[in-house]
């Protein structure tokens, strides 16, 4: 259909490859901006309670300072899952879309405060973002 002898790019086609590799360039950012939550974004909220490694409290409601300063602080040191227990809820407690294994290896068995976002899917609750307020 073409028989170009020419190799020169034409007009038409530095355009269409100049739209393609700026729509791969802007990718990474629509997702990032599709990530940021929308208006479904739950309030700030603080809770006071026990940080546990959530292994051992689901599997068989490890809790205490005992269990915590042994085999609890071993397991989210780890990377086992950290939560908090307020009231007989447990919360996932995670950083800026980070684990907060480090910070929080210690408290393992202790009572603190925790501030963030609190979200909730499939009976799952988490406060992301979070931060220590007191310890």
């Amino acid at each position: 259909m073409f028989n170009s002898t020419s190799n020169k790019p034409t007009v038409l086609k530095v355009a269409v490859t100049a739209t393609f590799i700026a729509a791969l360039a802007c990718a990474p950012l629509a997702v990032a901006q599709e990530h940021e939550h929308g208006s479904d974004v739950a309030a700030s909220k603080e809770v006071t309670g026990e940080v546990v490694d959530m292994m051992c409290y689901v599997d068989h409601n490890a809790v205490g300072e005992k269990h915590g300063q042994s085999c609890g602080a071993k397991c989210i040191r780890s990377g086992g899952p950290v939560g908090i227990v307020s009231e007989g809820k447990a919360y996932l407690v995670v950083g800026e879309h980070k684990p907060m294994n480090d910070q929080l290896a210690e408290q393992c068995g202790k009572t603190i405060t925790v501030k963030g976002k609190l979200a909730e899917r499939g009976g799952i609750a988490m406060i992301e973002n979070a931060e220590i307020v007191k310890q």
